[in-house]
């Protein structure tokens, strides 16, 4: 099972991002190409290549954007061993019965693949919309992006998770290894939406999906044989059951809370 790592880094600012990451845009660019003939992609699944394209905000340590580049350069852990840091959402979907959706990653997710994990985790991306500077725009974007993954992940249409219907909690900033080659270091935006809602997952992206109460989550991490989300876990075993307990009566003493918390 994959853990989080404390390995010390180099400060990533907007001063020296260039002279570290080449390949970072500080410009905010709207595309970066991921070719299917790309050495580091070799063997994955098409779909999952092309979506290894896709603009991811790249931040200083406070969260300030700094640049974009693509999410596989986001992905690689010789790059995150060097500091480079990026944004990042995760959705909790609890239905009218406070219920948790969680999803099984798909085997052909190219990072933490099989794995449970909350009911989204993605990227806002560096396009008109998703970005931010201060944390209110930052949290909106965040908002749109959760709206447009929960569409393309889960079939969940944006009509029955409005955006003024997220939560959002506090931000975490987390580094995570996969596999060796691919990881996770990001500033993730916690949100909470309760909503009943039609689910067509797709399987390119989630292989199941199941509700579950609290005690049922627990269960679920003691059983042998089942993987989790590195994020997924440091929430969980954090502030996640406490937040639920106040699900329907004292959630707001959680929200909008401005630290990050580094884990």
């Amino acid at each position: 099972m994959s853990s989080t790592t404390t390995t010390q880094t180099q400060t990533v600012t907007a001063e020296n991002v260039l002279r570290l990451f080449p390949e970072v845009n500080t410009s905010l660019a709207s595309s970066h190409n991921a070719s299917i003939d790309d050495n580091d992609l070799q063997g994955y699944d098409e779909e999952q290549i092309r979506l290894m394209e896709e603009v991811c905000i790249v931040l200083d340590e406070n969260d300030v954007p700094i640049g974009s580049a693509s999410k596989k350069v986001c992905h690689l852990m010789k790059n995150i061993d060097q500091g480079l840091l990026h944004r990042a959402f995760s959705v909790f979907l609890f239905d009218s019965k406070n219920r948790l959706l969680l999803q099984q990653r798909a085997t052909e997710k190219i990072t933490f693949p099989d794995m449970w994990t909350n009911t989204c985790c993605s990227h806002p991306l560096g396009v008109p919309g998703e970005t931010g500077a201060e944390l209110e725009a930052a949290v909106q974007g965040a908002r749109r992006a959760a709206q447009r993954k929960l569409d393309q992940e889960l079939g969940i249409q944006a009509a029955q998770v409005p955006l003024d219907r997220f939560q959002f909690l506090t931000r975490i900033h987390y580094k995570a290894p996969s596999d060796g080659k691919w990881g996770e270091h990001e500033i993730d935006y916690i949100l909470f939406i309760q909503a009943d809602v039609d689910v067509e997952a797709n399987p390119n992206e989630a292989q199941d999906t199941r509700y579950v109460t609290p005690q049922e989550l627990k269960e679920m991490f003691a059983q042998e044989g089942l993987k989790f989300t590195p994020w997924f876990k440091l929430i969980c075993h954090s502030m996640l059951f406490e937040w639920w307990d106040h699900l329907d009566d004292g959630l707001d003493q959680y929200l909008g809370e401005t630290q990050i918390r580094r884990m």
